[in-house]
């Protein structure tokens, strides 16, 4: 069983992060386990927004900066979107 936490900003995202990955694990594109084992996704709106862009070259550079991330950070999604 694994949970998806939508969060609205970096704020969220980090709020949950932090307290999850305590005594827990991280892991790859916003994936975490607690300290009970259980795994969760933490994952920002304005992913969904990114992976979903009528533009595809930026829904493709979206994903590939979230795969070479563990927490999700926003402003490293618009960065490498605003590259295309």
């Amino acid at each position: 069983m694994s949970f998806l936490v939508s969060c609205t900003d970096q704020d969220e995202v980090d709020y949950y992060w932090s307290r999850l990955t305590d005594g827990g694990q991280e892991s790859q594109c916003g994936w975490c386990k607690d300290r009970y084992g259980l795994s969760w996704q933490i994952v920002p709106e304005r992913l969904f927004e990114l992976l979903t862009d009528p533009e595809p070259a930026r829904a493709v550079a979206a994903t590939k900066a979230m795969r070479g991330m563990r927490k999700i950070v926003i402003a490293d999604l618009e960065e490498a979107v605003g590259q295309v």
